[in-house]
């Protein structure tokens, strides 16, 4: 059989129309010309063709089975610095029993940090307009639930990183990072201040604009985090953005 190393894969992503449509998967590679599902080289709108995608069969609704049903043509070479690398033994036990493990834990987790993040300015507002100092109280309440499950998130999201993604220097993951990196101390600060002063935005000073104006960036850093994110679980493009 055709030995393909991660370049020469890419070649059959399916958008040349007098080419076969290749994928990989543990080490294998397969035509899936033949499928509808693969036409134009992008299944459901978000796994691309040319590449190996032995790490998203486990967010698919089926199992290996589907292998079955398309021609083998070849084998992936393993790629130096990644492809070898294999999981700790304790780890793929636990992937095995619990396989959501795998995919979902981070994506479950983000929707934490977006909410509290868009409240905690969100309610502040509520108590500038009204003047009731019950939605402030909220306000400081969500902008600690958003820092306590920030930490959390951004874990889970480097676990699947590294487990799915092999830690590639993604576009995508490096926004994320940096997007991240600023979200945490801007939301810490903005903490320690009402923390310091709860009646900060008891009168409108200079003071009180500042501070609701930093808890404004949250929602603004949150949706660059979230869509970056995004753009990796729903591609807008056909070819994967990775340098």
């Amino acid at each position: 059989m055709q030995e393909f190393n991660p370049h020469s894969l890419a070649e059959f992503d399916g958008r040349e129309q007098d080419r076969p449509v290749y994928i990989a998967h543990e080490g294998k590679v397969y035509d899936v010309s033949g499928s509808k599902l693969w036409k134009g080289g992008l299944h459901m709108k978000r796994h691309q063709a040319g590449h190996d995608l032995s790490a998203d069969i486990g967010a698919a609704p089926h199992g290996l089975e589907v292998f079955e049903r398309v021609p083998r043509v070849g084998v992936l070479a393993a790629e130096a610095g990644t492809a070898n690398r294999r999981l700790p033994s304790w780890l793929t036990r636990v992937l095995a029993r619990y396989p959501i493990l795998a995919r979902h834990p981070h994506p479950m987790l983000v929707h934490y940090p977006i909410v509290f993040m868009f409240s905690a300015p969100g309610f502040s507002l509520l108590a500038l307009l009204t003047g009731n100092r019950s939605f402030e109280t909220t306000s400081f309440h969500c902008l600690w639930a958003g820092i306590l499950f920030t930490p959390l998130t951004i874990i889970t999201g480097l676990f699947t990183w590294w487990l799915n993604y092999q830690a590639r220097p993604m576009r995508q993951v490096k926004i994320k990072l940096w997007g991240s990196a600023c979200l945490v101390p801007v939301a810490v600060i903005a903490f320690i201040w009402r923390w310091k002063a709860p009646a900060i935005l008891d009168a409108l000073t200079p003071a009180s604009t500042t501070y609701f104006l930093l808890l404004c960036t949250l929602p603004f850093l949150v949706s660059i985090v979230g869509w970056f994110g995004a753009q990796l679980t729903f591609p807008l493009h056909k070819k994967e953005s990775a340098k």
